[in-house]
Formats: structure tokens, sequence, C-alpha cells
């Protein structure tokens, strides 16, 4: 298990778990990343802020805090 941010581009990961409080879990929340979503890392920025990913087919910016919050189990590349 690691952090999303811990991720490479192209990787993917299944959210294990949401770690944090308060209105960052809320943001990520609402962006629709909960235990169970599959995401994978699109792109990341030069300085690693931010992170871009797919979820579900959308496609999501996070921050490097948020992404340091969210526990992921990879999956293998298929």
């Amino acid at each position: 298990m690691k952090t999303l941010k811990e991720l490479k581009v192209g990787e993917s990961g299944t959210v294990v778990k949401l770690t944090g409080a308060g209105p960052t879990k809320r943001r990520i929340m609402d962006m629709g990343v909960i235990k169970g979503a599959r995401l994978m890392v699109r792109k990341v920025a030069p300085l690693g802020d931010p992170i871009e990913v797919n979820l579900r087919g959308y496609e999501l910016s996070l921050r490097k805090a948020e992404a340091e919050n969210i526990l992921v189990d990879e999956i293998a590349a298929e």
C-alpha cells in the first residue's frame, strides 16, 4: 500500500483509505474519490504539484498535499 503521490505516471491504483481531516478530506470526497475507486495517474507537474488523475472517465487535478492523504493499492499493468 502506498500514497497516490508515490504512484508514477501511467500507474493505476484502487483507493483503500482516505486519511486527514476537515476541509482537505471533504474536498477529496466531493471530487468522488472514495474507498474502492480506481485511479490512474495521467500527468505530474515538474515540481510535483498538481497531480492529474483519471477517475471514472473524468480528469481531476489534485494537490500534492491531497494526494498524500489517499492510500492506494497498486494495480499491476495490464
